[in-house]
């Protein structure tokens, strides 16, 4: 009596890229259920290659979340721009990501040229839940006209939506091989790093278009303490004015503290522990266009 072949496993990278805030970063901490990059409605928040990594019970998907590819004008935007572009050409699968609520946009273009030719595309629509279902037709025809062989799926990185069928489709379009990385790691990022996205997201929430994107997060110190269930981190927040650093701190210090209460918060959640957290800002007059500064700064 003949016995069944195994099912083969699958395992490799997948570069999320598209045009600046179009939801990648929200869609990747949607894929592995933890806040890996830094989210909010302004461009240029992803900064760094970020990974996030998915197990499924004969695949690993191990994603490669990208700053949105723009035509720069800064070095901290060109730098940026060189990051996705490494990961497009590292990657086994390319998902070109584009906001459906939205519609197709010139830049959205730009970069559908730089992926087009490439093995393996797909397109995922993302926002799908914040567009009307006439305007999510008219999306998907446009973004299937973009690159017709690639296989396209609606998805909402925010509720999850058909993000299921989309790792189905990636999974399949994965070269065959053994994973690689262990089964309980999610990402390459390390803790420090998770701490520095997540208080850089609550500047940036918090702050809204008061700010330039030209701000930065470094922790300075991060200390665990397992007998107290409890990690010790100290930050500090990069702005290039005194005049930022006063917005940042706000009237009789009440925004650092809000940023602060509400990054702890987060923090906590993130680690699953209590969390001691320390703030500080820090003037460093251009910063964002000096390329010694952006090596410190991980950039």
């Amino acid at each position: 009596m003949s016995v069944a072949a195994a099912p083969e496993h699958r395992a490799g990278f997948i570069a999320l890229v598209g045009r600046p805030n179009v939801g990648k970063s929200t869609l990747l901490n949607q894929v592995v259920g933890a806040t890996l990059a830094a989210v909010a409605d302004k461009p240029q928040t992803t900064r760094n290659r970020i990974v996030g990594i998915r197990n499924r019970s004969r695949a690993q998907l191990v994603f490669v979340d990208t700053p949105g590819i723009h035509q720069p004008k800064t070095p901290l935007n060109a730098r940026l721009v060189s990051t996705a572009r490494q990961a497009l050409d590292d990657a086994d699968v390319v998902v070109l990501v584009l906001d459906g609520a939205a519609g197709v946009t010139a830049a959205d273009c730009r970069v559908a040229a730089d992926v087009q030719g490439r093995p393996q595309v797909l397109i995922a629509l993302t926002k799908s839940d914040l567009a009307t279902k006439t305007a999510l037709i008219a999306a998907c025809a446009a973004a299937q006209a973009l690159l017709p062989e690639a296989e396209l799926v609606p998805v909402s990185g925010k509720t999850g939506d058909n993000v299921e069928r989309l790792l189905d489709v990636v999974a399949a379009k994965l070269p065959i091989g053994p994973p690689l990385y262990p089964p309980d790691q999610v990402t390459e990022q390390s803790e420090r790093f998770l701490a520095s996205e997540i208080v850089r997201e609550q500047v940036i929430v918090q702050t809204r278009d008061e700010l330039p994107y030209t701000t930065a997060v470094i922790v300075d110190a991060f200390r665990e303490e397992p007998e107290r269930n409890l990690v010790v981190v100290a930050a500090s927040i990069i702005v290039e004015r005194d005049s930022q650093k006063g917005i940042i701190i706000g009237e009789r210090g009440r925004r650092i503290r809000d940023i602060g209460a509400a990054a702890r918060l987060a923090l906590e959640r993130c680690f699953g522990c209590r969390i001691y957290l320390e703030l500080h800002v820090k003037v460093v007059p251009r910063w964002s266009t000096n390329p010694k500064m952006l090596g410190a700064f991980g950039i």
